[in-house]
């Protein structure tokens, strides 16, 4: 069993390089999470923040450098890949749910399928996991009888089902408004307080803030500040964070 050893990173990306076609979107990237810790990616839109994290797990191939989840490298294809993927949850802007499917079945689906978990267990933990996200009454409901921040809580207790080491989300509020966001900001706040490691691309401040152990700015692919929440909001170094920041901050 791998273990979350204090010395090495669960999380490691070293030199990460991706272009599309003759755009290098992300140049030399080296960032590492340990085991608990929640890193919030911040940076202005273009920055390369969605494709990095869509890299983690292997959504788009990187062109140099290496990602490792416990010092082992995620392999590019195959069964190998399909097994670490499973432990390095994602959560999407735009929720991803099956639409034809209950919630319970979108939830059971890929740790029956791809985990191989007896179906009468995975609808077991099922509703244990729509019971923490605040939607135990919600699943024999379809995507389509929600709202987007239950949905977004249901895209959550989905990724929480395959149990993973390391849960990504991307802009997982921006399609919501202001008090679908607090329902599920409320969710991965909780998440965090769990001792869930989190890699998180987000615009909320707030949260950023309150939740983060890390504010790492990105920056024309770049990463040009890495440091604890409070360091970074009060003295930003870099002259494009401060520019960010006091955009951000001022509306």
């Amino acid at each position: 069993m791998p273990s979350d050893s204090p010395s090495q990173p669960l999380l490691r990306l070293g030199g990460v390089d991706k272009s599309f076609g003759a755009h290098q979107v992300l140049h030399g990237i080296d960032l590492e999470l340990r085991a608990g810790e929640v890193v919030v990616l911040l940076g202005a839109s273009g920055s390369g923040k969605s494709t990095l994290i869509r890299c983690v797990n292997r959504l788009e191939t990187i062109d140099a450098g290496e990602i490792l989840l416990d010092g082992v490298p995620m392999p590019l294809e195959g069964r190998e890949l399909a097994r670490m993927r499973a432990q390095v949850g994602m959560v999407f802007q735009s929720f991803n749910l099956f639409g034809h499917k209950t919630v319970l079945e979108n939830i059971t689906l890929a740790p029956v399928r791809v985990k191989g978990v007896p179906k009468e267990r995975a609808i077991e933990r099922a509703h244990e996991l729509l019971a923490r996200v605040g939607l135990a009454d919600k699943a024999a409901a379809y995507p389509a009888q929600l709202s987007g921040g239950q949905q977004q809580r249901v895209a959550i207790a989905r990724a929480l089902a395959m149990e993973p080491r390391v849960l990504l989300f991307d802009e997982p509020t921006s399609a919501l408004d202001p008090e679908m966001t607090n329902e599920v900001l409320d969710v991965m706040s909780e998440l965090a307080r769990e001792g869930m490691t989190m890699l998180v691309v987000t615009h909320e401040m707030g949260f950023a803030r309150r939740v983060a152990d890390r504010v790492v700015f990105i920056d024309a692919g770049r990463i040009v500040e890495s440091a604890p929440p409070q360091d970074f909001f009060a003295g930003p170094r870099t002259d494009r964070a401060r520019e960010f920041l006091s955009k951000i901050l001022t509306h």
